[in-house]
């Protein structure tokens, strides 16, 4: 009978393992790059406690108030669980306050009420947090909607148990309501890119009464108020607990009005903790599950997932739903309640390269939020943003605004007044706008002379001159589409090649060049920053993302591209810093990588491996794609090799482990690289199913031999976003020995303007 019961056993239990649904979010470490500091970024991450794209989320906050490191993992205290809307240290926070629960002796400075904590006592999920504090004997749990959140704090045996609500500086208020069981108040506290009005307005309320209310303001207590503005405001509400108590809080608020953060604390409704906490799991499993990978290594499936989890937090979701449960929010471009879909928190200088694409791939609903959101930014601001926290913010170069706008429309999103942004895009390719970052810098030199001079005064002018160049292609590709007369779409065409301007044949690289035509002198190649943006003319040499066969032309073909494209693995890893009067963070995590002036933690270059695929050796992209997919990335507090960036560097690892990845966006084309997993599964938003083979996949056998599309023999070194679009099944066959003769001819070489579009 045993025999009997065996072999049923090993006929139902394959079935029964495949009908549970996978726990994606488990395999999520949101502590991910969060072991980082200012002079080196594994990250420069927080754990984000949210919903996929969640207008608030929430941190446990190590850093001292105003610190854009709010949480860095080598810390040994916690001085409060902040709602936070921060896209970057370097960009920093707004509309963030703070609750932090304590006993004994009443303390409401952050320092003073700050608690010992160990990484061995706390518990860290995308949708749930827990930890306990050891000065307090406080076990303290959060769990967010988009909007809201729900805390659990777990209390011992004292009539000194306490709640402060921090409501921060640089204006606020609060008032406490007893009788609700409540406290409400605002905070106005921003690094930037809001209106004079703006204001995150903020309701808590709890399930026990309380035993005592203070408010303090600045640094002085007040048991005797109920109110107060300041400078800097907060309150204290005390509890009398057993041993184990737990005092429960309901956690909500808004950009709009007191009245809206309200309605915002009922997508909590009656549900209890462990419910919202189920209920973000499914939220965060249902958009992790757009991706299933098999087989590979336990660290490879969690860095997967923890840069999947990055990919889907930013840009988040500015706007809020009113009584009709309509979309309605409040503009950080001209201080007005207005009806409509706003995102925020990106800047496309980073994501218009991965991130965006994959959002155009995987997640396509969202993004038609994103671009109706991108109409009403235009509308209330006069410009798209290109780098939005929550609006405009000037940091950063390029126009790529135009690129996250064509990808979108070129690769099948609708729902949003694409002729609208057409006019904005326009605008900005021809304009300067109210800040540097806003629109075009040095426009007037560029479409005169075809390039940004390097001695007018504009910083970093060939970065400038090359991402024109690309995103002027892109406003090309989506006029063609939308139909525009044929002399404009031309004239951005023609505007495509400026990248031509820069090259210099005697160095073959790109090199800032003055108002008179003669070069920048004297030219050192390894200097970062001065015409370039965080990177030196070795990485931003290979910026001409259209026209990669026109870029190979000029450097005298095939085998020297190819040469240089090694150099920069085998060059040292020297580097001029003078242009900084230090050592940036950039250059640090250069140096230390050990795979030699290759710089993929900053994102100008990291779509070079993928460029052997135009000249006709894909299996060099294969070796380097996989070498950076093994060696910079870990699930790990230091797991990222540079600065994150609002999803792009996730995004990048992402793609790369499917086996392509977007090097033009504006293109239907993504260009292969090889898988990482064994099998990967893609459930598109149109209900097709994507799945990637490639059954011998191991660390040793990383080159692809040959591949198949629905069964039939495939050569080309690239994927349509159409054909994926359609569902199917792509095969790889795997080896340990490159193919040197797979994906060689012309007809293979994924699209450059040069070649297409003659």
């Amino acid at each position: 009978m045993n025999r009997y019961l065996a072999a049923l056993l090993l006929v139902v239990l394959p079935f029964f393992t495949q009908a549970q649904p996978t726990d994606f979010a488990s395999l999520v470490n949101p502590l991910m790059g969060t072991d980082s500091k200012p002079s080196l970024s594994n990250g420069n991450t927080y754990p984000a406690i949210a919903r996929p794209w969640g207008m608030n989320f929430w941190l446990p906050q190590t850093g001292k108030m105003g610190s854009g490191w709010a949480y860095q993992y080598s810390a040994d205290k916690l001085k409060g669980f902040k709602q936070t809307h921060q896209p970057s240290p370097w960009m920093n926070d707004y509309g963030q306050f703070a609750l932090m629960p304590i006993t004994g002796k009443l303390r409401f400075e952050e320092e003073e009420r700050a608690s010992w904590f160990s990484h061995k006592a706390e518990e860290v999920t995308p949708y749930y947090y827990r930890v306990y504090l050891a000065d307090h004997d406080i076990t303290t749990e959060l769990t967010p909607t988009e909007r809201a959140a729900r805390f659990r704090f777990t209390f011992p045996q004292t009539d000194s148990a306490y709640v402060v609500l921090d409501a921060l500086d640089k204006g606020s208020h609060v008032q406490i309501l007893p009788q609700q069981r409540r406290i409400i108040g605002y905070t106005t506290r921003n690094s930037g890119g809001v209106p004079q009005n703006f204001k995150n307005y903020f309701i808590i309320e709890f399930d026990h009464a309380f035993s005592s209310t203070t408010i303090y303001q600045d640094k002085v207590l007040d048991s005797k108020l109920l109110e107060a503005t300041a400078n800097h405001t907060g309150a204290v509400v005390g509890f009398r607990t057993r041993k184990g108590e737990q005092v429960q809080a309901r956690v909500a608020s808004s950009f709009i009005s007191p009245e809206q953060a309200e309605r915002n604390l009922q997508e909590i409704g009656p549900n209890d903790f462990e419910a919202v906490k189920q209920q973000g799991k499914a939220a965060w499993n249902e958009q992790l599950g757009r991706v299933q990978v098999e087989g590979g290594t336990d660290a490879q499936q969690r860095t997967f997932y923890s840069c999947l989890y990055r990919s889907l937090l930013f840009p988040r979701k500015f706007y809020e739903l009113d009584a009709a449960g309509q979309p309605v929010h409040y503009s950080p471009y001209n201080g007005q309640v207005l009806p409509g879909y706003l995102y925020t928190d990106t800047g496309f200088w980073d994501t218009f390269r991965a991130l965006f694409p994959f959002l155009n791939l995987l997640y396509p609903d969202v993004n038609s939020q994103i671009q109706a959101g991108l109409v009403n930014t235009y509308k209330e601001g006069g410009w798209l943003p290109e780098w939005a926290s929550p609006g405009y913010r000037d940091i950063m170069v390029g126009n790529n605004s135009a690129s996250v706008v064509a990808d979108a429309y070129l690769k099948g999103v609708r729902g949003y007044d694409i002729n609208t942004l057409y006019e904005a895009m326009l605008k900005g390719a021809n304009a300067q706008g109210p800040l540097e970052a806003v629109g075009r810098a040095g426009v007037s030199y560029y479409n005169k002379l075809g390039y940004v001079p390097y001695d007018v005064k504009i910083n970093e002018s060939a970065a400038r001159t090359l991402e024109y160049a690309y995103d002027d292609f892109a406003i090309a590709q989506l006029g063609k589409a939308l139909g525009r007369p044929k002399k404009e779409v031309a004239l951005y065409q023609k505007r495509s090649q400026n990248y031509r301007n820069l090259f210099d044949k005697q160095t073959r690289l790109m090199r800032g060049r003055n108002q008179n035509g003669t070069f920048q002198s004297p030219f050192n190649p390894f200097k970062w920053g001065d015409a370039f943006t965080e990177g030196n003319s070795w990485h931003y040499t290979w910026s001409v993302f259209h026209d990669i066969n026109g870029l190979m032309t000029l450097m005298g073909g095939p085998k020297p591209f190819v040469a240089a494209l090694d150099t920069v693995f085998t060059l040292a890893p020297v580097f001029d810093a003078s242009y900084y009067g230090s050592v940036i963070h950039e250059i640090r995590e250069m140096q230390i990588a050990g795979m030699g002036n290759y710089a993929h933690g900053n994102q100008p270059i990291q779509h070079m491996t993928y460029l052997y695929n135009y000249a006709g050796q894909p299996w060099k992209s294969q070796y380097w794609v996989r070498e950076t997919l093994n060696r910079l990335y870990l699930p790990t507090p230091d797991g990222y090799c540079g600065d994150e960036d609002n999803g792009q560097t996730s995004a990048w690892y992402v793609f790369s482990a499917l086996g392509f990845y977007p090097v033009c966006p504006a293109t239907d084309q993504y260009v292969l690289g090889a898988p990482l997993f064994p099998k990967t599964t893609l459930r598109l938003a149109n209900g097709k199913t994507v799945v990637l083979n490639a059954p011998a996949n191991s660390n040793a056998n990383r080159y692809v031999q040959a591949v198949r599309l629905n069964g039939q023999p495939y050569t080309h070194n690239w994927l349509s976003h159409q054909t994926l679009m359609q569902g199917g099944t792509v095969d790889f066959d795997m080896t340990d020995k490159p193919n040197m003769t797979r994906g060689t001819k012309p007809a293979d070489v994924p699209y450059s303007f040069s070649r297409n579009e003659k």
